[in-house]
C-alpha cells in the first residue's frame, strides 16, 4: 500500500512537471498539457493507476502483435491511449491537447519512470 501511495505522489509530481514544459515553450510544436493544479493531478495520477491496472493488460493482448513487430514501440501508443483516457474522465482539471501530443507525453512519463527506478529505487533497495 505504501508503495502504491509513493507511486501516485510521484506520477502526480510528473504530471505537473510535464505539463509544465509542455505550456511553457521549452518543447515547441508538441501541443499543451492542462493539469489544474496538485489535486488534480492526485486524481489524474490514480484514474491512471486504476486504467492501468484494469485496461492496459487488455490494449497489449489485443496489440500484441503490433507490439512485437514495432520491438515494444506500440506500448507508447497503448501508454498514450490511457493518458487520453484519464484526461476524457477528469473533463477540463486535466486536459491533453491531442493524441501526438499524449504519445510525446507517454515517451517522456516513461523515460522519467525509468530514471527515477534505475537511479532511486534500485540502489535503495541494494542497500536495504
Amino acid at each position: 500500500m505504501f508503495r502504491w501511495i509513493v507511486s501516485i505522489l510521484v506520477n502526480a509530481l510528473l504530471l505537473i512537471v510535464i505539463a509544465g514544459y509542455f505550456d511553457s515553450g521549452i518543447l515547441p510544436g508538441l501541443g499543451s498539457v492542462y493539469i489544474e493544479g496538485f489535486g488534480a493531478a492526485i486524481v489524474a495520477s490514480i484514474i491512471l493507476s486504476l486504467l492501468n491496472i484494469l485496461v492496459k493488460p487488455f490494449l497489449i493482448i489485443l496489440t500484441l502483435p503490433v507490439t512485437v513487430l514495432t520491438l515494444g514501440l506500440f506500448l507508447f501508443v497503448i501508454n498514450a491511449i490511457t493518458l487520453m483516457m484519464t484526461s476524457s474522465f477528469m473533463g477540463d482539471s486535466f486536459n491533453i491537447d491531442g493524441f501526438g501530443t499524449a504519445i510525446w507525453m507517454a515517451v517522456i512519463l516513461s523515460i522519467f519512470h525509468l530514471l527515477i527506478q534505475k537511479g532511486i529505487v534500485e540502489p535503495l533497495a541494494k542497500k536495504s
